[in-house]
């Protein structure tokens, strides 16, 4: 199973060797380095790949998963 971590500030960075990105009509994407970084900004002008004009361009997304708390049980909710 694939890992996407989320960059503070950049890309969604997908964490495993077996990735391949396909377009809408099912054609895949040449991926020439790992791990796959996918742009999150919207400015990469190697859409769909990160080329980091997120820094350059001050984009800013600082959103976080949930905090999952336990119940009384120490059990997930």
């Amino acid at each position: 199973m694939a890992t996407i971590k989320v960059r503070r500030n950049g890309p969604y960075v997908v964490l495993d060797d077996e990735v391949t990105v396909i377009d809408w009509n099912g054609r895949a994407y040449p991926v020439k380095r790992r791990p796959v970084a996918l742009c999150r900004c919207g400015r990469s002008s190697t859409r769909r790949f990160c080329d980091r004009t997120h820094a350059q361009a001050g984009f800013t997304a600082e959103e976080t998963a949930p905090v999952q708390t336990r119940g009384e049980d120490g059990e997930e909710p």
